[in-house]
């Protein structure tokens, strides 16, 4: 699992690769990740926005930016936590994600929340580059 804090908001990703969704003789790898958003601060605290940088082992790079995640801008309030799935494909068997999500506090301040870089890595390839 990859972890990064920022101002009160702890992110966590676990990615898994999806061996029934790829097809490595087309070129499709597919992943899925899981993020669980925990607020740790001492007040409530609402996802806005999300920005995704996509990167393949060939260095191709997919921005992928939006409001909130799985059609939802969650409040989360201190103490708990927010946790989604989603999906990632790529044209090579490895590469990286990073990103950040915006937030907006209970006093309307805007502040940016870092997404821990993890790494997309198929089991079933020869080498991989991360």
């Amino acid at each position: 699992m990859y972890t990064q804090e920022t101002g009160g908001v702890v992110i966590k990703v676990e990615p898994a690769f999806l061996e029934a969704e790829s097809d490595p003789q087309s070129g499709r790898f597919v992943w899925s990740y899981t993020v669980v958003i925990e607020n740790t601060g001492g007040g409530p605290v609402q996802l806005m926005e999300r920005e995704w940088r996509i990167t393949d082992a060939a260095n191709r790079t997919e921005v992928v930016r939006g409001e909130g995640v799985v059609g939802e801008q969650p409040v989360i309030r201190p103490g708990d936590a927010f946790r989604y799935t989603s999906g990632a494909p790529l044209r090579t068997p490895s590469g990286f994600m990073r990103g950040a999500y915006i937030f907006r506090s209970e006093d309307g301040r805007r502040f940016s929340a870092d997404i821990p870089a993890f790494a997309l890595d198929c089991p079933f390839a020869a080498t991989t580059r991360h």
